[in-house]
């Protein structure tokens, strides 16, 4: 430890600060900043973010979807509708029904 009025360089470290070996706190002192690496850290959004983005996917496991009563009747209507028959009766139809905008009016 260097005494007053002298400079003691450590490399490496912005500052020169440095750290004596037998602290029990295991205190990181850089540049004015004291960091204790026992504390628990306060996950903020993004680090959240990252860890879910970039978290390792097993592609070869089985993905399990549970549907509500309602939910299940919403997809089973979905799914009569995309594989309905379509004729050209039903096109023809759609195509030439007719449409009434407002109050029909008897002339």
């Amino acid at each position: 430890m260097a005494d007053l009025g002298e400079e003691n360089k450590v490399s490496g470290v912005f500052g020169g600060v440095e750290i004596n070996d037998n602290n029990e706190a295991n205190n990181t002192e850089n540049a004015g900043t004291i960091r204790n690496t026992n504390l628990p850290v306060k996950r903020g959004f993004w680090n959240k973010f990252k860890a879910f983005w970039l978290q390792e996917i097993d592609w070869n496991r089985e993905i399990k979807v549970e549907l509500t009563p309602y939910q299940q009747k919403i997809e089973d209507e979905i799914n009569e509708f995309l594989h309905q028959e379509i004729t050209w009766e039903k096109v023809h139809d759609f195509l030439f029904q007719e449409i009434t905008f407002g109050k029909k009016r008897n002339v």
